[in-house]
């Protein structure tokens, strides 16, 4: 499989460039998750970044290559959104009512 070097910005990853897995299109995962184990011994805490393009050609404003940003609102924890998943569940527990 091929990779490519691909820079991350924010978060604990700053300024950091990893070698990325490339997909059959030869573009890297939309979301980048790094678990971060927790110093206590707890769970681990996940990191999302979101893949941005890191720059554009002048004349046809082809994308030149990706980066990953920082996500810090995203709470995704790894898990995928289907369209026929469950809702989120709200801080008390309970799946979010639509009817109130």
């Amino acid at each position: 499989m091929k990779s490519q070097d691909t820079p991350f910005e924010g978060g604990p990853m700053d300024g950091r460039v990893l070698p990325v897995l490339l997909g059959p299109t030869g573009h890297p995962p939309k979301t980048y998750r790094i678990p971060v184990p927790d110093p206590d011994g707890g769970p681990p805490t996940v990191v999302v970044y979101h893949r941005v393009p890191r720059g554009h050609s002048r004349r046809l404003g082809l994308i030149q290559g990706w980066k990953y940003r920082y996500a810090p609102e995203d709470r995704s924890g790894g898990r995928p959104r289907w369209p026929w998943s469950r809702p989120d569940v709200t801080p008390s527990g309970k799946p979010d009512d639509p009817n109130g």
